[in-house]
């Protein structure tokens, strides 16, 4: 599993500053737990490795307030960052940060599912400007 001195912090702190001024939630969880999620969520009966939550609120002025500055939440299931860190074999630090900018991606609007390919260029100008290996949506293609 992921030791907590395998995250860096840090690094992805750059990532959000890089993206958006506002804040970001990040919670890690494990397959089990994303499962859950996922299912409440997405009506999607099976873990995955990222999920995008983004800031919702009922009362609009609330919403459009520049003082608030949550961007939204990232879930990230730890079980499979280790899986595809050991297939792909690069660090789970870097597992972690692909897919927290492509869960920052979503949170910021982009859809890979029904765009035109622009959150695949943004992703793969983000993995080049921090030096990361291929992208989510880019590997999967």
């Amino acid at each position: 599993m992921i030791c907590e001195d395998e995250i860096n912090y840090e690094f992805l702190e750059k990532i959000a500053k890089k993206l958006s001024p506002k804040d970001i939630e990040l919670v890690f969880v494990d397959d089990v737990k994303m499962k859950i999620i996922n299912k409440e969520q997405r009506n999607i009966d099976k873990t995955t490795d990222v999920l995008s939550f983004p800031f919702v609120c009922e009362f609009q002025a609330l919403a459009l307030d520049p003082q608030n500055s949550l961007l939204g939440s990232i879930v990230i299931n730890l079980d499979e960052v280790h899986r595809k860190a050991t297939q792909l074999k690069h660090s789970k630090e870097d597992e972690i940060s692909l897919l927290f900018i492509h869960g920052c991606l979503h949170l910021l609007g982009f859809d890979h599912e029904v765009d035109e390919g622009q959150m695949r260029a943004k992703e793969q100008e983000l993995i080049e400007f921090f030096k990361l290996p291929k992208s989510l949506i880019l590997r999967n293609d």
